[in-house]
C-alpha cells in the first residue's frame, strides 16, 4: 500500500492523485471482501485431528479390524481486520517529506473574471473548484477553471470546506452562522448558529468542524453544532485561514507575520516566521507539510510538518488582483472623477527646459517666468508646434477608474474596525 501511495501522490495532479487513491481503495475493498468471505466457509478454520489408539492393536492387525476413531474438531478463529479504508492512517504511515526536494511551477493562468477579493477556495473531490468571493457569492468552476454556475446561497460568505461528495460547509460572519449546502440538490440542508462572528473553516475526520471565531477563539464542533473543544489562540489577526488535522490546528496570523500550530488544549507546538510577511491562505499536503500563500510578497512557501524548516516554492509576483472594486453604474455628473493628466499633457505640451531656475510665474493664455523679481519676464512656449488647439480645448484626459480598497486595507478594516460597529 505504501509503494502504491508513493507512486500515486508525489508526481501527479490533485485530480490524478484522487483517482489513483480511489483505485487503491477499490483494491483494498476487494481484499476486505475476500477476508470477509473467509469467515463464511472452512478456509479460515483451524482443524485438529485426534486419534484414539486401540489397546488390542495386535488383534486388530491380525483381524484387520478398526485402527481407531478419527475425530475432527472445528474452531472459529478471531480475524483481526478493519471494517473500512482509513485514508488518514495510510497517509500517516508515509515518511515525512523533505521540503528541500519540493518544487512548484505555474503551468497555466486562468482568468476567472471575479471582481471581488477571493477569501477562500478549495478543490472538490471530483476535481471541480469552489471559489468564495469575499462577502459576495460562491462560484463553482470546472476542473479547467471554466465558470459552471453560481451556487444559490443567500448571504455574505467567507470560507468553505467540503464535508463529503455532495455537501460543503460555508461560514457567514455577519450572520454568525455556518451553512451546510447540498450541491446535488442545490439546497441549504442545515444552518449552525454560533454566538460570534466566524471566519476560517476546516473539516477533520469527515465529522468534525474547526472554525475561527471573533475574539481569537478556535472552536471545534460536530456537524450538529455541538461544541467539543474551545481554544483561545494567540493571534494579532482574526482567524481567517486554519487547518484542523490529527489533533492539531494550524492557522495563519497575517499581522503577526507568522504561522502557528497548537494542539487541542491550546498549547503552542510551534510558530514559524521565516519568509513570511503577510501569510493568508494555507493548506496541508499528504505528508503534513504546510503550504502558505503570502499576500504581501506574492509568494508560495512550504513549511515542514514540525515547523522547523521552510522554503519558497514560488516567487513569481503572482499578480493577485487586489480588489479593484468600483461602482460601474455610477454616472452621476457630480461625482468626483480622476483624470490621467500625465499622458494628456505629453500629447499636446513639451516640457520647459531649465524650469528649475525660475521662481516666479504668471499665467494668462501664455506662461511668463522670472528667475528673480528684479529680472525681466521670459515667455515660455509650452505648446507643441503640432498641437491642434481646438481639440485641446474640447478634449479631456482618460478617466481613471477608482481601484477601490486594496486587499490589505479591506482586511485591516474587517479585522480592526468592524468590531466597533456591531451589525
Amino acid at each position: 500500500m505504501q509503494d502504491h501511495l508513493h507512486t500515486v501522490i508525489p508526481h501527479t495532479s490533485k485530480l490524478q492523485s484522487f483517482l489513483g487513491v480511489h483505485q487503491i481503495e477499490q483494491q483494498v475493498h476487494q481484499c476486505q471482501r475476500y477476508v470477509d468471505d473467509l469467515e463464511n466457509d472452512d478456509r479460515a478454520k483451524e482443524f485438529n485431528i485426534k486419534m484414539e489408539q486401540n489397546n488390542k492393536i495386535e488383534n486388530v492387525i491380525k483381524h484387520l479390524g478398526s485402527l481407531g476413531e478419527l475425530t475432527v474438531v472445528t474452531t472459529d478463529m478471531d480475524l483481526i481486520k478493519e471494517t473500512s479504508v482509513n485514508r488518514e492512517a495510510q497517509v500517516e504511515s508515509l515518511a515525512q517529506s523533505n521540503i528541500n526536494n519540493m518544487t512548484m511551477n505555474i503551468e497555466e493562468k486562468i482568468d476567472i473574471n471575479i471582481d471581488r477579493m477571493i477569501s477562500d477556495m478549495i478543490c472538490l473531490m471530483d476535481g471541480r473548484l469552489i471559489i468564495v468571493a469575499w462577502w459576495d457569492k460562491v462560484i463553482l468552476l470546472t476542473p479547467d477553471g471554466q465558470h459552471q454556475n453560481e451556487l444559490p446561497i443567500s448571504g455574505d460568505p467567507f470560507s468553505v470546506t467540503q464535508i463529503n461528495q455532495d455537501n460543503i460547509a460555508i461560514t457567514y460572519p455577519l450572520e454568525t452562522a455556518i451553512k451546510i449546502f447540498n450541491m446535488y440538490n442545490e439546497t441549504v440542508t442545515k444552518v449552525i448558529t454560533l454566538d460570534k462572528g466566524c471566519c476560517g473553516l476546516s473539516l477533520s475526520d469527515n465529522s468534525t468542524l474547526c472554525v475561527g471565531l471573533d475574539e481569537r477563539e478556535i472552536r471545534i464542533i460536530d456537524l450538529e453544532g455541538n461544541t467539543l473543544k474551545s481554544i483561545q489562540a494567540e493571534s494579532e489577526t482574526f482567524l481567517e485561514a486554519l487547518v484542523y488535522c490529527k489533533a492539531r490546528v494550524i492557522f495563519s496570523d497575517m499581522n503577526g507575520r507568522a504561522v502557528n500550530c497548537v494542539d487541542e488544549s491550546g498549547k503552542q507546538l510551534w510558530q514559524h516566521t521565516q519568509y513570511l510577511s503577510e501569510p493568508v491562505g494555507l493548506c496541508i499536503d499528504t505528508y503534513g507539510s504546510i503550504v502558505v500563500a503570502d499576500s504581501e510578497s506574492d509568494r508560495i512557501i512550504v513549511i515542514s510538518k514540525d515547523g522547523k524548516d521552510s522554503k519558497v516554492l514560488l516567487s513569481d509576483r503572482l499578480d493577485n488582483a487586489r480588489s479593484e472594486v468600483y461602482n460601474e453604474n455610477d454616472d452621476d455628473e457630480h461625482s468626483l472623477k480622476w483624470y490621467r493628466w500625465g499622458n494628456f499633457f505629453t500629447n499636446y505640451f513639451k516640457p520647459p527646459r531649465g524650469i528649475g531656475k525660475f521662481h516666479h510665474f504668471r499665467f494668462t493664455r501664455v506662461v511668463f517666468a522670472r528667475e528673480t523679481l528684479d529680472q525681466p519676464e521670459k515667455r515660455l512656449a509650452l505648446l507643441k508646434e503640432s498641437t491642434n488647439v481646438p481639440e485641446l480645448l474640447t478634449t479631456l484626459p482618460e478617466v481613471i477608474q477608482p481601484a477601490g480598497l486594496t486587499e490589505k486595507r479591506m482586511r485591516y478594516l474587517y479585522n480592526e474596525v468592524r468590531p466597533f460597529f456591531p451589525v
